[in-house]
């Protein structure tokens, strides 16, 4: 009788012995057929460019023992491996523990095949690895930030029907976020033609005046970004900033007590979902009315008083009313393929919201017990910390 075809599918970008591991365990079901991402579908996923091309990526898989045959696939998108599925017509489908997906599932079910997910485990006596802890060793050491409440108020459109606060903290580069993520990378880029590697020793909130103005040139018609993206970046810890009908807001209060801080980084993790997609507006449609901007509001203050009390739930609480309030006025932050990513993480936290404008790019969880499997912990930015 001849094995079964075992289907696996991915990026492959940055080869390594996770990979390996995987593809040897996927391959005792039986002959294992791999299906590559293609440069293009990489670009658009991960908004970057391949380390490998995809002849340098196909020729390294196919010289894996554990490989029978391995393609590009031709399609796009997440499942950019449908018409290589139909070429092979594989009687099973693998996928690691943090990649599948409903939709996958669902997409099995469909053909008749049958659907397996395996967990993360490394070859006897290495180190666990993935893509994503490899490209830790990031080139710049300027911080990210998080939202954590009132998001959007920092836009004078919003903060004309209401004044209000906004709700940061600024966490470590323990990863490359990618971008259009919602983790102001844009402002981040801005900041690197300033201060390519950290943040001198400087006063923090000059410094994000100045990244402010760097970034939102006066003789630029269109989009300025909102003064919460440079004060999340420049200003370590947890800081409010309380904006009424301008640009900049009428004060800040930044907030450093170490209990606090590591109380709430244990609290919080992040998702990555997709990259914003090109031409996504996340202010089309948008409705915004007193009544929705003062929920904004009251969510971001209930937020900040339950951090300073510790309160789990009343945090919880307020993180999420304070999404439910985005996007009650910006409806369009709903992209497709994130309800999706929220379902399949819902389960594992107490509340969630994407990071920025929406549209995409990384959930941020309020948990409570140990960081969930395929999430990314944070390291809140303390103030001796550069």
């Amino acid at each position: 009788m001849a094995n079964k075809k075992v289907f696996v599918s991915g990026c492959y970008d940055m080869l390594h012995s996770g990979h390996v591991a995987f593809f040897k365990e996927a391959a005792r079901y039986g002959d294992l057929y791999v299906g590559i991402g293609a440069d293009s579908t990489i670009e658009q996923l991960k908004n970057r460019k391949t380390v490998y091309s995809e002849k340098e990526r196909l020729y390294m898989v196919k010289s894996i023992r554990y490989v029978t045959e391995a393609y590009i696939n031709p399609g796009s998108g997440m499942m950019d491996f449908v018409e290589t599925v139909d070429r092979v017509k594989p009687d099973i489908f693998v996928v690691n523990s943090d990649g599948g997906s409903d939709t996958k599932r669902q997409f099995c079910a469909e053909r008749g095949i049958e659907y397996i997910e395996l967990e993360r485990v490394p070859d006897a006596g290495l180190e666990a690895r993935s893509t994503t802890s490899l490209r830790k060793g990031v080139t710049s050491h300027l911080p990210y930030r998080i939202d954590l409440a009132g998001t959007w108020i920092d836009q004078p459109y919003v903060s004309r029907y209401g004044a209000g606060w906004a709700l940061t903290v600024s966490i470590e580069p323990t990863i490359e976020f990618m971008e259009r993520g919602g983790m102001s990378t844009s402002t981040r880029n801005a900041a690197k033609k300033i201060w390519p590697y950290e943040l001198p020793n400087y006063n923090e909130e000059m410094m994000a005046r100045l990244l402010f103005c760097f970034e939102n040139d006066p003789e630029r018609d269109g989009h300025i970004s909102g003064a919460q993206d440079a004060i999340g970046i420049c200003m370590s810890g947890l800081n409010r900033h309380f904006y009424d009908n301008h640009f900049w807001p009428e004060r800040i209060e930044s907030y450093h007590d170490e209990e606090t801080l590591s109380w709430l980084e244990s609290h919080l993790c992040l998702v990555e979902m997709f990259p914003r997609r090109k031409g996504c507006s996340v202010v089309a449609g948008m409705d915004i009315t007193p009544e929705k901007v003062r929920a904004l509001t009251s969510a971001a203050d209930r937020c900040w008083q339950a951090i300073m009390e510790r309160d789990l739930n009343g945090f919880a609480a307020a993180f999420s009313d304070s999404f439910n309030a985005q996007i009650a006025m910006f409806p369009a932050m709903m992209a497709e393929g994130v309800e999706e990513h929220i379902s399949r993480w819902k389960p594992q936290s107490l509340a969630h919201k994407m990071s920025g404008a929406g549209g995409g790019g990384y959930l941020v969880l309020v948990i409570d017990g140990p960081v969930p499997e395929g999430a990314i912990p944070v390291k809140i930015r303390r103030k001796d910390s550069f």
